[in-house]
């Protein structure tokens, strides 16, 4: 798997230290870890997702990503700021951080946390376990996610200026269960989504890129009549063209380096 993802194109390629990882299996997947982020970049972006605060392996797994100094270290489980400063106190400069909200007490604290600082990029929402500890009675990772928990999180990202993710959707081989799980987070204003199988990224993609049509018609938006104006029968005004310019600073983000 870590061979092949430098040929996948996905924008971030995740080494998982944490849930994918059986609790006696934690130590040698760390090894092969470091292994691997030793031989260099494994896509556009880089992270490692270690393993949460308040196990045994958080302070190890901080000290390998130290050592191998990836893109991202991404923190599970995050319920208060302090878990994101003392992962930061750990590691170099340079190390960007992506905090999951993945618990009722993150979600509820996703404000503070957000404005944390220490070098943190993004909020990803973790549906599997958000779920489990609210009580939603669904079985599969990415089903039963609330709207209210998915614009609570993109609210609290957007409000210090980082990026929203949203988290994987787990029933592969059903791409229309996927399509309306990143359409829905799309809606939200998340800006991409976690896809855990090669099958997936393109779709996503697709979801998550603006098409030439959109595109052209933001454009021709900028272009309108200033102030309150008819455009191709409809109202267009200030809020319009931001929302145009929003549209047109998503595609060439993804369009620029990472």
């Amino acid at each position: 798997m870590l061979a092949k993802a430098v040929s996948l194109p996905a924008d971030e390629v995740i080494v998982d230290l944490e849930d994918a990882v059986a609790s006696e299996d934690k130590e040698r997947a760390r090894e092969l870890a470091v292994a691997a982020l030793r031989l260099g970049p494994l896509g556009r972006t880089t992270a490692l997702r270690v393993n949460g605060r308040s196990t045994p392996w958080w302070e190890d797994d901080l000290r390998a990503a130290a050592e191998t100094h990836p893109d991202v270290v991404v923190l599970p489980k995050v319920e208060s700021p302090e878990d994101v400063s003392a992962a930061a106190e750990l590691l170099p400069a340079g190390v960007g951080l992506e905090a999951q909200i993945e618990s009722a007490r993150g979600l509820v604290d996703a404000e503070r946390i957000a404005a944390a600082g220490h070098g943190l990029e993004a909020l990803v929402f973790g549906p599997a376990d958000l779920a489990a500890s609210l009580g939603v009675p669904v079985l599969t990772i990415g089903a039963g996610s609330s709207d209210h928990a998915l614009a609570h999180v993109v609210a609290a990202a957007r409000a210090s200026g980082l990026q929203a993710l949203d988290g994987p959707y787990a029933r592969l081989g059903e791409d229309l269960g996927l399509v309306l799980s990143a359409r829905r987070a799309l809606g939200h204003g998340y800006d991409g989504k976690w896809v855990i199988h090669p099958s997936q990224i393109e779709p996503v993609n697709d979801i998550f890129t603006p098409s030439p049509t959109e595109l052209e018609r933001a454009t021709r938006i900028l272009g309108a009549a200033a102030g309150a104006a008819r455009f191709e029968g409809e109202l267009v005004d200030g809020a319009s063209r931001r929302l145009a310019e929003s549209l047109l600073s998503r595609a060439e983000l993804l369009a620029g380096p990472f």
